[in-house]
């Protein structure tokens, strides 16, 4: 029985784990998962092993990968876990087993969206200077970003209200000036238009996670004809395989278990 490590924590993990279990049922072929999940937000509902709170606890992928004779790494994290895609990768080649790699596809630009598109916040930072409330839906930002936008808001002419938006609570100190809100999607429009509205947003901030549980805020803002500042999806190391569907990396490991 060969074993796969899938890197999860997105409904996209969860779907394909049902599909890859229904897949070697109805052929009989015998696939053992491991599902790794940070353990944040909420443990998931899955059809097969879960481990949760990362591999340091095991000491690191690697050892990880060799003590549970892991022939093949599926990574299906955020489009933005950066750190756990690139390590993936890399150990991947250390062990001698593919690494697979499934993100949803981006969204796209459509008619009527003020988007504005940047690499970092280093860059997108600034671009916030001369609007008034901004809505922060681009997950966890570091203490030190969450600095510089908070002495920003200050020298705005008139002020500047930070409205942040998590599943988790933030990791960084928020002083009383920024509005925390806590919430997990899939989201609604006719409450993501609410929530600009309720608060006077005129800047959306949030990352090109892709994937339709978060894709509200966007048609909100479109209506509302409000700009959106866009992180863009930063350059990963290339896996052996990639892909967008669940149908296509199914096909994938089928292909894979029949060697």
């Amino acid at each position: 029985m060969k074993t796969l490590l899938l890197l999860g924590g997105t409904a996209d993990a969860r779907r394909i784990t049902k599909a890859l279990t229904e897949m070697s049922a109805e052929t009989g072929t015998p696939l053992r998962i491991i599902y790794s999940i940070a353990g944040l937000v909420r443990m998931p509902d899955v059809p097969c092993e879960v481990i949760s709170g990362g591999f340091t606890q095991f000491g690191g992928l690697e050892t990880y990968v060799k003590a549970q004779s892991v022939d093949a790494i599926l990574d299906v994290t955020h489009p933005f876990a950066e750190t756990m895609s690139s390590h993936a990768v890399v150990v991947a080649k250390l062990c001698g087993i593919p690494c697979w790699r499934f993100h949803r596809p981006v969204w796209q630009r459509q008619t009527g969206d003020r988007w504005r598109l940047f690499d970092c916040w280093q860059s997108l930072i600034p671009a916030l200077a001369d609007k008034h409330a901004v809505l922060l839906t681009a997950g966890q930002l570091t203490q030190s970003s969450m600095d510089q936008l908070v002495a920003q808001s200050l020298c705005v002419r008139g002020g500047q209200r930070l409205v942040l938006r998590t599943a988790v609570p933030p990791k960084v100190e928020l002083p009383d000036t920024v509005q925390w809100i806590k919430a997990i999607g899939p989201f609604k429009q006719a409450d993501e238009h609410a929530l600009l509205e309720q608060y006077g947003i005129d800047a959306l901030v949030t990352k090109n996670s892709g994937g339709a549980a978060t894709e509200a805020k966007l048609h909100a803002a479109r209506a509302l004809g409000i700009d959106v500042y866009m992180l863009q999806r930063p350059d990963l190391p290339p896996a052996d395989k990639q892909f967008s569907e669940t149908a296509e990396g199914v096909e994938v490991i089928k292909g894979w278990l029949r060697r």
